[in-house]
């Protein structure tokens, strides 16, 4: 998987090709960082106000990272992150929090010596309406090279008490890579997992391909089926359920290496062609590992993503009314120095702010100085955007991992690694008007 974050190009090709792409990446990303600190804000509202912020204390150890929220079926939000031990170890802890309260004390969902840990490829806990909560992380591949690593799924039917020993969404055994796991209901008794298979990437010329596969309560995964055949090599995937079955967003990747992001949809057992929201035409010759998010609600879909299309830095959102068959024009959201890194949200009203259909998308904006700041701002069609609403100042660094937002019973929340030392994980519900 080769590397490219907003701002900064990494890349793990071989040889001469290795030397020319290296001097064509390190060229991107110069310009990249020219763009982001010498362009003239470019903001919809002319400066970022401070949102309303009420902390929530996260049961996060120090030096925790990588959090993760996912809303249940019966309006709870479900906390996961990683944390450290001395010993090498890393468990993957979960905590849970009723609309209106605190988080409860975290479980430890697993834990091991051998995962791998990476700022941008984390775990996740989802939960169906059966109650049944499923779980993932990665884990390095005995004698396999650094980048050969497994998914691992384990599967609690008792609301968390009890998981059950570690097993694969899938069942080719080749060494290589995979992950970037993106998990949503199908329906009250299967979970959806959408993840990147690195399994055609050992031959010559071989892709990155996304695949898709379900487990339902009783049952081990169901055979997985792809459905993309090329993507960016370590974008983060997204995956929600709309009205007519689940919806898909990532990174494509073709044959000229243009990365624009796509929707996919899945109904009646099959994966659509993908549509392009946006459809900028981004050739990069690296991975951006900057990914899209999406949220549905009924047939409502929003999708945001960052892109650096005409060398222009740029956060956009696009809504669907079909499910994601088709989306409306996109709109620029950020302030004019976008990182990425991108949450989005349907709060649908309450504390959350108007039931109007409108989303809430959040992104990291760098400062005018060294440090960045995570961003919100209410986006809908027919009605006027919310002015750019400052949540925390942060930092632009890779430690700072990926800012999470989600709504749940009328609140929006937001989660993110802070610059603390060491780091923290902080919690926040965030009103938006």
């Amino acid at each position: 998987m080769r590397h490219f974050m907003g701002s900064e190009v990494v890349a793990r090709p071989r040889g001469e090709r290795a030397r020319r792409i290296a001097v064509r990446l390190a060229a991107v990303a110069t310009l990249a960082l020219q763009l982001a600190s010498a362009r003239e804000p470019r903001p919809l509202e002319a400066a970022p106000a401070t949102a309303v912020v009420r902390e929530l204390e996260a049961p996060a150890a120090p030096g925790s990272l990588a959090p993760s929220l996912s809303a249940t079926p019966d309006g709870r939000l479900l906390l996961s992150w990683l944390e450290p031990r001395a010993d090498g170890v890393h468990a993957l802890r979960l905590a849970r929090r009723a609309p209106g309260g605190d988080w409860s004390q975290p479980t430890t969902v697993a834990e091991g010596a051998s995962w791998f840990v990476n700022w941008a490829d984390f775990p996740h806990v989802a939960a169906l309406g059966d109650g049944t909560l499923v779980a993932h992380w990665l884990e390095k591949q005995p004698g396999g090279t650094t980048y050969d690593y497994d998914i691992r799924l384990t599967r609690s039917r008792d609301g968390g008490r009890g998981w059950e020993p570690a097993f694969a969404p899938y069942r080719e055994a080749a060494a290589s890579e995979h992950g970037f796991v993106a998990l949503a209901p199908l329906d009250a008794a299967r979970m959806g997992i959408l993840f990147l298979d690195g399994r055609e990437t050992k031959r010559k010329d071989g892709a990155m391909t996304l695949r898709f596969t379900t487990l339902a309560r009783d049952a081990p995964p169901a055979p997985d089926v792809l459905v993309d055949a090329r993507v960016c090599d370590c974008c983060q995937t997204a995956l929600a359920r709309t009205a007519r079955g689940l919806v898909a967003a990532y990174r494509d990747r073709s044959d000229t290496e243009v990365r624009d992001v796509a929707v996919a949809r899945f109904e009646n057992g099959r994966w659509s062609e993908p549509v392009f929201p946006g459809a900028e035409g981004w050739q990069v010759h690296g991975c951006p590992v900057n990914g899209p998010a999406i949220a549905a609600a009924g047939e409502r879909v929003v999708v945001a993503w960052f892109t650096m299309a005409g060398d222009s830095p740029r956060v956009k959102l696009a809504l669907s009314d079909d499910s994601g068959k088709s989306f409306g024009p996109p709109q620029v959201v950020d302030d004019g120095s976008p990182i990425g890194r991108v949450g989005v949200a349907l709060p649908g009203g309450a504390g959350g702010g108007p039931g109007d259909g409108s989303a809430v998308v959040s992104w990291l904006e760098q400062s005018n100085g060294p440090g960045a700041s995570l961003r919100v701002r209410r986006v809908g069609e027919g009605r006027v955007p919310s002015p750019s609403l400052a949540v925390v100042a942060t930092s632009p660094a890779r430690s700072s991992g990926v800012p999470q937002l989600a709504a749940s019973g009328g609140e929006l929340v937001a989660a993110w690694r802070d610059s603390s030392e060491p780091a923290r994980i902080r919690t926040a519900i965030v009103a938006v008007p």
